[in-house]
Formats: structure tokens, C-alpha cells, sequence
């Protein structure tokens, strides 16, 4: 793991030194701080992690970004994580930190990539940090069969295997081999100075788009009110006091107020989002995916 100054080659040493939780103890520190907010069990836990982030931001060097930058937002994610991660669902912290440390390095990259030439869209971000690396293989496969393929049966096969639209493809393509300049340069000198900025269209929300995101915003109210008044009366407690207040109830006081246990809780929980999930997706496909 190649790193860039001797801050960096600081940071690496630190973590190298940090313990190793066994899984009980990672347990008892993730308990101490989501039902306590103890920091210094937050901080042993983080700093037991830190080595697991850093190695992954350094898989990320090859996009140019300085590795403390990438070091910092591995750290942030990884912080993130800890502060989501639940102990009752008996998944190790480590296993559940390696999306949240990935999508904070990702989100870092594609934000300082280039704002012309990314997206933000889960295809978009797909194809960014995949093409180039599929295109090779598919070309080495093609090359060993003494075959070649064309800019069409390349993009067809990228957008299969990576399961994106064609189009998506067609566009990232675009953007990744395009150059980026100054929205304050001239278009050309029979234009008297006039600049690339002053042809974008104002972005700001418009009279129809405003009326129509009110009449779905109230459409969604509509729906997550019905859905919430078909649970049972135990089962609305549970899901207001879970995911409609703040601070949310822990899984032990609700468990301790209702004379059951936490695993039961959970499982209420559960079975109570799934019957909201299924009347919302009786409704509209487009919030299916809106309990998480």
C-alpha cells in the first residue's frame, strides 16, 4: 500500500498498532455507544477499524485523489458506520462498515473527479469506477477468442455486464474522454465576449415543477398515514417510536415499556415495515423502496 507523505505513512502505522476486537467485544462497544453514547467506546471501535479504512481508500489512489484526502473520508464513513451499525442484527462491524467506507470514498472521488464528467445516479456511479476496468477484460477475452470488437458490440457487452443501460454507457464514454473548461470563457469572438454561462438555463425550480412535487408529496403522506393506521395498535407504537421521533427509542427501553424482549421488538419491527412495505407498493412502484 503505497501512501504519499510521512503523515500518511503516520496514520498506517497508528492503525497497524490498533487492537483487534474479537466479536463480543465489538458487541459490547457498539451497545455502549448506540444506547449510551459512550465516546470512548466509539473511539475503540473507530480507531480498531482505522487500518480496514485505509487500505481501502488506497485502492482508490489510481483516480489521482491526494491518499489523505482519501484517508479522511474513509475515516468518515467508517464513523458513519458506527453511528448506523445496529449489534441486534449479529452482522461483525467490519462487514457492515465496507459499504458505507466505499460509498464515502466513492462520493469523494466522483465529486473531485469532474463535475462535467461524472453523474451521481447508483448507474452512473457504477460505470465511473467499473468501465475501464471491464472494457480491458472483455477485450483481453475477445483478443484470446481472435476476435475484435467494434465501439457498438463494446458498449453493448460493457452494459451487460455491468447492468446498465446502453445509453449509459454511451454518455459516461462522453464524459470520461472529454476535457473540462471554464464556464467563464468566451464562446468565440464573433459572440463580443459572451460567455459559456450565460447560455445555461436557470435551474431553479419552476411554477409546475413545484406544484407537482407538493401534489406527491402529499400523495406520499396520504399513502404512509394509510399504511401506518392497517398495523395494530402495538405495531403503530412501535414503528412511531422507532422512525417518527427523535431521538429514536432503543430496541431495550421499548422492549422493557412492552414486557418483551429486544429480539422480540426487532421482530415486530420488522413484520409491521413489511405490511407498510407491501400496502406502498400497492400504491406506486416508484416508493417500494422507501422503508429501508
Amino acid at each position: 500500500m503505497a501512501l504519499d507523505s510521512p503523515k500518511d505513512l503516520s496514520l498506517s502505522r497508528t492503525a497497524m498498532k490498533a487492537e483487534l476486537l474479537d466479536a463480543e467485544t465489538e458487541r459490547q462497544l457498539a451497545y455502549a455507544w448506540r444506547d449510551h453514547r459512550d465516546e470512548a467506546a466509539l473511539h475503540r471501535l473507530i480507531t480498531a477499524y482505522m487500518r480496514l479504512a485505509i487500505s481501502m481508500a488506497a485502492k482508490f489512489k489510481r483516480y489521482g485523489a491526494p491518499m489523505n484526502d482519501l484517508i479522511q473520508e474513509a475515516g468518515l464513513g467508517l464513523m458513519k458506520a458506527a453511528d448506523k451499525f445496529d449489534p441486534d442484527r449479529g452482522v461483525r462491524f467490519s462487514t457492515y462498515a465496507v459499504w458505507w467506507i466505499k460509498a464515502s470514498i466513492q462520493d469523494y472521488v466522483m465529486r473531485n473527479w469532474s463535475m462535467v464528467r461524472t453523474g451521481s445516479t447508483s448507474s452512473q456511479k457504477s460505470l465511473f469506477f467499473n468501465m475501464r476496468r471491464v472494457q480491458a477484460r472483455l477485450e483481453r477475452e475477445a483478443f484470446s477468442r481472435g476476435e475484435e470488437l467494434d465501439r457498438h458490440q463494446m458498449r453493448q457487452a460493457i452494459s451487460m455486464e455491468i447492468g446498465v443501460p446502453i445509453h449509459d454507457v454511451e454518455m459516461m464514454e462522453g464524459r470520461l474522454s472529454g476535457s473540462d473548461f471554464s464556464l467563464n470563457a468566451t464562446q468565440s469572438s464573433e459572440d463580443e465576449g459572451r460567455e459559456w454561462i450565460d447560455t445555461l438555463e436557470d435551474d431553479r425550480s419552476q411554477a409546475a415543477e413545484i406544484v407537482a412535487d407538493q401534489h406527491d408529496r402529499k400523495a406520499l403522506r396520504s399513502w404512509l398515514t394509510d399504511a401506518v393506521s392497517r398495523l395494530n395498535e402495538r405495531e403503530q407504537f412501535i414503528i412511531r417510536e422507532r422512525k417518527l421521533r427523535e431521538p429514536v427509542r432503543t430496541l431495550e427501553s421499548l422492549g422493557i415499556e412492552l414486557g418483551l424482549s429486544k429480539e422480540r421488538v426487532r421482530q415486530l419491527e420488522a413484520a409491521a415495515l413489511k405490511k407498510m412495505r407491501k400496502q406502498l407498493e400497492a400504491e406506486s412502484e416508484e416508493v417500494q423502496d422507501l422503508l429501508l
